[in-house]
């Protein structure tokens, strides 16, 4: 009969659990990857006993130079900026800029509360209507206050998702077209080529002059300005999704076009069995791209149109000319970023649910 030394099992049971920990961690090292947190999994990695001098160089890496980079950058601003001198006197530094973000977060806290206030005294006002047998006098009174900084947020995301879906609908079926047939292909390209430089400010007075005409009145679903933003978005960011689709069915392995003729497959099927999980790295990768175009355009089409956004609230407060002007710009310049790096992230984590590729 043979007898297991215990030391002998102890060991193998520790190194089964070391083990599983590691799996745990490679598998959760890919949501860190999407998310930007990067520099998680080494230090998982280090507490976990896996070669701390090898993890050490990538927390340094991955966490100590961003961080050191960022704490420079604030330095450099922060010294450099009030020997700038303008007409609205010297550029605000961190701690200025840091100032104006509370007080607009408060301010966003503050219209809160008297919007809600503000649809209280509505609801009662219509209870006492309706208590009194009056129910004709019943009215939706709209809280007319000047949007808060998180609304004005809300607003563009909303702007630029609405005309970057549209681009969507339009750029994935015309670049399947264009992949799959030469003489489409032909026919688009020349189109594309055209339209793909064209400035957002150049869209604008074309844009606004048709919607204009064609949406005659503002109490639709959309308001006139948003819909010139959006429109405006999707001519804009259509074009890297349409070239990027159309680059990726056309890169599609001949082998596996000829197995589809073999089995005679019809289009629809070819396409949603072949075509688009071959095209998919391809297409986000454009759909990343349209959406990072669509942001960027956004901010100057909000400023033309109007459209109650981000952009309009830069051109608002360039316009207003106070003292804590510069540092709310400062603080939308700085918002917009992060917004921009969280909406790659979120199309990257997209990207990583639908299709295998490791590209970022």
């Amino acid at each position: 009969m043979t007898t297991i030394d215990p030391q002998f099992a102890a060991d193998e049971s520790r190194e089964a659990r070391r083990a599983r920990l590691f799996t745990r961690i490679n598998k959760a090292d890919a949501w860190f990857q999407v998310l930007g947190l990067a520099w998680i999994t080494p230090i998982l990695r280090a507490a976990a006993g896996d070669n701390p001098r090898t993890q050490a160089k990538e927390i340094w890496r991955l966490l100590a130079v961003p961080v050191i980079a960022i704490l420079a950058f604030l330095l450099l601003w922060g010294t450099l900026a009030p020997r700038v001198q303008t007409s609205l006197g010297a550029i605000p530094g961190p701690a200025e800029v840091w100032t104006e973000a509370v007080n607009l977060h408060e301010d966003a806290q503050a219209k809160a509360e008297k919007e809600e206030k503000h649809y209280e005294r509505v609801e009662a006002r219509n209870q006492r209507y309706i208590d009194r047998g009056e129910p004709e006098k019943v009215k939706d009174i709209p809280y007319t206050g000047s949007p808060s900084y998180y609304q004005q947020i809300w607003t563009s995301i909303k702007t630029v998702f609405f005309g970057f879906l549209i681009a969507s609908a339009v750029a994935i079926p015309l670049g399947i077209l264009a992949g799959l047939s030469a003489t489409a292909n032909a026919a688009i390209n020349p189109l594309v080529q055209i339209f793909k430089p064209v400035s957002p400010l150049a869209w604008l007075p074309i844009v606004t002059m048709v919607v204009s005409a064609v949406y005659a009145t503002n109490d639709g679903l959309f308001s006139k300005s948003f819909l010139v933003s959006a429109i405006t978005v999707t001519l804009c960011s259509l074009w890297p999704t349409l070239i990027n689709t159309a680059l990726g069915v056309a890169s599609i392995d001949k082998d596996l076009v000829s197995v589809s003729k073999v089995l005679k497959m019809n289009t629809w099927t070819k396409i949603t069995k072949l075509v688009l999980p071959s095209a998919l790295p391809l297409i986000f990768t454009g759909l990343r791209l349209s959406l990072g175009v669509g942001w960027m355009v956004l901010i100057a089409a909000e400023m033309l149109a109007q459209n109650p956004g981000l952009g309009k609230f830069v051109w608002d407060e360039f316009q207003n000319g106070s003292s804590q002007s510069l540092a709310k710009i400062i603080v939308a310049v700085l918002t917009i970023g992060i917004i921009g790096f969280l909406l790659d992230r979120v199309m990257y984590a997209l990207q990583s649910l639908f299709t295998f590729s490791n590209n970022r």
